[in-house]
């Protein structure tokens, strides 16, 4: 029997799928149910407080629960260490592919255990403002770790090529970026109508409710704008509530910002539709899939300057700096792009998920 068809691969380092917000968890809910149709075995197995469901597959990919512990320090590499543990002695599983640098400390423990490690680097998380020292100094031995013993690693953009070549002189790995499904346009106005807003009249951005992402200094930039013309409205909410997710509640209660909670679906799909720009403010990305998706519906976008967000070569117009002055320098670029009404045109082919899929399974096939 052909091997490709055969291969056994868990994943573990996502809180899981579907439908749970994270950078990670969209991109394994997009692709391992591709690389699932094409033969592999997919196991994933997601974190129990995360799920909100009783599914055991979901398009072809087993999905397989546990405990974890709700603590944003420890739980990743808990529950990677129970996932690899499950991984090998349940599902007898080929490969373990582990995403993220926390979870890629376990990386050697999957290698004794017999199993074959594919490590995918989808950002310095030490970078995170969240993390304190000891936090940062682990994330930091993560990614050596997974750089020294996976067998193959997957890097999803050029700037994390650089520094794993720079720091680990791990010269052979596969640059395989996130991707973006095809845009689903939404005409129906009745959720824009539930969120109180219209059609092209307002600014739009999405994500965790994380220092990095700047949703404060968004917030802050916005409210120096003076342009009542227009509304903010923010998509996503905090994993864990926090001290820096209810200061920003607060924030943009005081500043008539809407937020709508963590939202998927024909919902999202219909804020994207008819915003009249998008903006990314972050500190820190890996590679946002929320910019690719934003693209994908040919919106106007806004990013900040960070070697990420310039991964995807926008025009120098849609970039503003990332500096100390980060609030003026965002108020003065929402400004400008808010007057050029001309329609962008990006090129997503690289983006393609299916092609994705196809150079994902080829690292499988490789080990």
């Amino acid at each position: 029997m052909n091997r490709e068809k055969t291969l056994k691969i868990a994943v573990a380092g996502t809180r899981g799928i579907p439908d749970i917000q994270g950078g990670v968890e969209t991109h394994c809910q997009e692709l391992f149910p591709r690389i699932a149709s094409k033969g592999f075995d997919i196991i994933i197995i997601r974190r129990k407080n995360y799920t909100h469901d009783h599914l055991t597959s979901y398009k072809g990919v087993v999905l397989y629960d546990i405990w974890d512990i709700r603590k944003k320090s420890l739980e990743a590499i808990v529950h990677t260490l129970c996932a690899i543990w499950v991984a090998k002695w349940k599902f007898n599983a080929d490969i373990v592919h582990i995403h993220a640098i926390g979870p890629a400390l376990l990386a050697p423990f999957a290698r004794l255990l017999g199993m074959k490690v594919v490590f995918t680097h989808h950002g310095p998380d030490y970078d995170r403002e969240k993390w304190g020292k000891t936090a940062k100094f682990v994330l930091r031995l993560g990614e050596r770790t997974g750089c020294k013993f996976a067998n193959e690693v997957i890097v999803i953009s050029n700037p994390i090529n650089d520094i794993i070549k720079r720091k680990y002189n791990r010269m052979d790995a596969h640059l395989i970026p996130n991707g973006v499904p095809a845009p689903v346009f939404i005409n129906d106005r009745s959720y824009l109508q539930e969120t109180g807003v219209e059609p092209r009249k307002y600014i739009f951005a999405m994500g965790r409710f994380v220092p990095e992402k700047n949703f404060h200094v968004l917030i802050d930039a916005f409210a120096g704008l003076n342009r009542p013309d227009y509304k903010l409205v923010i998509a996503g909410d905090a994993d864990i509530e926090d001290e820096y997710s209810k200061k920003l509640k607060l924030s943009a209660k005081n500043n008539g910002v809407i937020l709508t909670g963590f939202i998927k679906g024909d919902k999202l799909c219909a804020l994207l539709t008819h915003a009249r720009l998008f903006v990314i403010p972050s500190s820190h990305e890996g590679l946002p899939i929320s910019l690719l998706e934003a693209m994908s519906y040919r919106l106007p976008v806004l990013a900040s300057d960070i070697p990420a967000n310039k991964e995807v070569h926008l025009p120098a117009s849609c970039y503003f700096h990332y500096d100390e002055k980060i609030v003026n320098n965002l108020a003065q670029a929402l400004s400008h792009r808010l007057e050029d009404e001309s329609v962008p045109h990006y090129d997503m082919t690289a983006y393609n998920w299916d092609r994705i899929a196809e150079q994902t399974t080829g690292v499988y096939s490789k080990i």
